[in-house]
């Protein structure tokens, strides 16, 4: 996960990596694109999870969701010029004990999350 100051709010969020689709680009390229970019990490496999419409009243953008499975840390973090991030590892089972605090409390990132726990989990047990 990231910790990145966020100018809207004017505080540090913890998040999952992400950010826009380029032209040209697939949401899966560009899913792998920003966990590199964000936190120097590369997955062998990202597989989509799930897709919303973060505001539908006034936007039809779509928010792609993906997990990124298998991955190795191969270069330091290559953050936008206007990105302030800090990586940060989280043991999964920990994570909605953070949403209920409001440690986590970007909403994209807390349905990021619903759609994960939604899957299947091999050795995760859910609180």
């Amino acid at each position: 996960m990231v910790r990145q100051y966020r100018h809207g709010s004017r505080e540090v969020t913890l998040e999952i990596p992400g950010g826009l689709v380029d032209p040209g680009e697939t949401p899966e390229a560009a899913a792998a694109r920003e966990l590199s970019e964000e936190t120097g990490y590369q997955a062998m496999e990202v597989v989509k999870i799930g897709v919303s419409s973060p505001n539908p009243a006034i936007f039809n953008n779509r928010c792609h969701t993906f997990v990124a499975r298998n991955v190795i840390k191969v270069s330091d973090p290559q953050p936008d010029q206007t990105e302030d991030i800090e990586v940060v590892l989280i043991p999964l089972v920990d994570i909605p004990e953070l949403i209920r605090k409001g440690k986590i409390n970007h909403a994209i990132m807390i349905s990021a999350f619903y759609w994960y726990f939604l899957q299947p989990q091999e050795g995760l047990s859910m609180p």
